[in-house]
């Protein structure tokens, strides 16, 4: 992992994905959620975890059925805070995210253009309701963005779906 470019107090150092199954990352389109989804909280995240000042190093896990947030220093990776909200509201929109994906990789290997923008939209969407559910689950412990809670609910959606 590389350090962000910008490391203010709201920033993302490294973000790190615990127990992740690299089986899951065959897929050429999980691999590239997930690296850019990294790659855009290292750069851009606006993570605010209440009463702390970063840059922070985030450990994301899934547990019993909990997205854990583990919260450290960027500097020597010391723990600071940990996070746990339950998966439970977000089942269906991650079974939903998984089905697009697998779509989405069928239609680009049939070169299926038209499909491939149709599935492109409805993951959008799919992102944006995430993105709220992650920000409300959320609400009073870390603020975020929009942007930083799809990125979130993206790398949720590949953790969860090794369960």
């Amino acid at each position: 992992m590389h350090s962000s470019p910008d490391t203010g107090p709201g920033t993302l150092a490294h973000v790190i994905l615990d127990d992740l199954d690299d089986g899951l990352l065959a897929s050429r389109t999980r691999r590239n959620e997930v690296d850019q989804a990294i790659a855009d909280l290292r750069q851009t995240a606006r993570f605010m975890p209440e009463g702390l000042t970063g840059p922070f190093n985030l450990h994301l896990s899934v547990q019993t059925n909990g997205l854990v947030f583990d919260l450290r220093h960027a500097d020597d990776d010391r723990p600071l805070r940990i996070y746990r909200i339950s998966l439970m509201p977000f089942r269906r929109l991650i079974k939903d995210y998984i089905l697009l994906v697998d779509s989405f990789d069928e239609a680009v290997t049939e070169g299926n253009t038209m499909r491939v923008r149709a599935i492109d939209m409805g993951r959008r969407g799919l992102h944006n309701d995430g993105a709220e559910l992650m920000i409300d689950r959320l609400r009073g412990k870390i603020e975020m963005d929009a942007e930083t809670a799809r990125r979130l609910f993206t790398l949720a959606c590949i953790l969860q779906q090794r369960r």
